[in-house]
């Protein structure tokens, strides 16, 4: 379908928010980090199973335990895979020298390790909301090693 406005649109905006969040990760990496690291809906459904998440690898670990309830509301599912794969990261970035977060031209955040191998965390993160494999925690240990 031909709609010149949208058309035009599309060619000022294409890849802009990924752009944008490349460049704020360059500018404030702990500001973004911060904010990849909220999880919000993983912390809340955690802290109704009565698992505190604090950003450790014990808390990975704690998670691949938990019941897969969310597995019964397809819609809450990949907001939940999401989010686990952004606390699989952000565990990585606060206790991996060396590991920060970097943005692929997509827009998509990955965890990039001092090796330069780059972890999808947030595939990593929607295949065990979806499967339980792999877990974090394995995810975890793979990239905390090398």
């Amino acid at each position: 379908m031909n709609i010149p406005f949208l058309d035009n649109w599309r060619k000022r905006h294409d890849g802009s928010s990924a752009a944008g969040l490349a460049t704020a990760v360059e500018a404030d990496p702990e500001g973004v980090a911060e904010l990849l690291a909220e999880c919000e809906l993983l912390r809340v459904r955690a802290g109704d199973r009565g698992l505190e998440l604090d950003d450790s690898p014990a808390s990975l670990v704690a998670l691949d335990q938990l019941p897969p309830r969310w597995r019964d509301d397809p819609e809450e599912l990949p907001w939940l895979g999401n989010d686990a794969g952004l606390y699989l990261g952000t565990v990585l970035v606060r206790t991996v020298e060396g590991a920060h977060w970097h943005i692929w031209p997509s827009g998509q955040p990955v965890v990039r390790l001092a090796s330069g191998r780059e972890i999808d965390v947030v595939e990593a993160g929607l295949d065990w909301a979806m499967t339980g494999s792999p877990e974090l925690s394995q995810v975890y240990a793979e990239s905390a090693e090398g």
